[in-house]
């Protein structure tokens, strides 16, 4: 359950509906508008409370029930984006995932993390000039990317 401090919900979030409760309670329940159905407004999440007597007892309990809901549900996103960044980070964890490719017949190393071709003389000669270039490139354009998703 969040602190009081962790989740704020303004009135202009959520619609408060008020309504007869059911149950057994005879004609008092009939007459009263005692139950709360609260809707937050973004996320579609819908609480209904209406297990005391009191209207004010019941919008109090709702509301926190709500706040419970909201807190639940965000940190299940983070724990998804965390979940789903390290899956990244690791990959698939199988063998499959290629990095280089050389060719010796057709005198070629494909990269397949950068989709570029390259000289297998100039490679196995030490000139790794154009790839280091590429790669150095290719991070700085993901942590460029990485900067502004977050």
């Amino acid at each position: 359950e969040p602190e009081d401090d962790e989740v704020t919900i303004s009135p202009d979030e959520y619609r408060k509906d008020l309504f007869c409760a059911s149950g057994p309670g005879g004609q008092h329940v009939n007459k009263t508008t005692s139950a709360v159905r609260l809707t937050h407004l973004e996320t579609g999440i819908v609480v209904q409370c209406q297990d005391e007597k009191s209207q004010h007892k019941n919008f109090a309990k709702a509301l926190r029930v709500l706040k419970t809901r909201i807190y639940e549900r965000q940190r299940q996103i983070e724990h998804d984006k965390r979940a789903s960044e390290r899956k990244d980070l690791v990959g698939s964890g199988d063998r499959s995932q290629r990095i280089r490719t050389y060719n010796f017949p057709q005198n070629r190393v494909t990269d397949h993390r950068l989709n570029q071709n390259f000289n297998l003389d100039q490679i196995l000669a030490g000139r790794l000039n154009l790839l280091l270039d590429a790669m150095a490139e290719r991070v700085h354009q993901e942590r460029r990317s990485g900067a502004v998703a977050r």
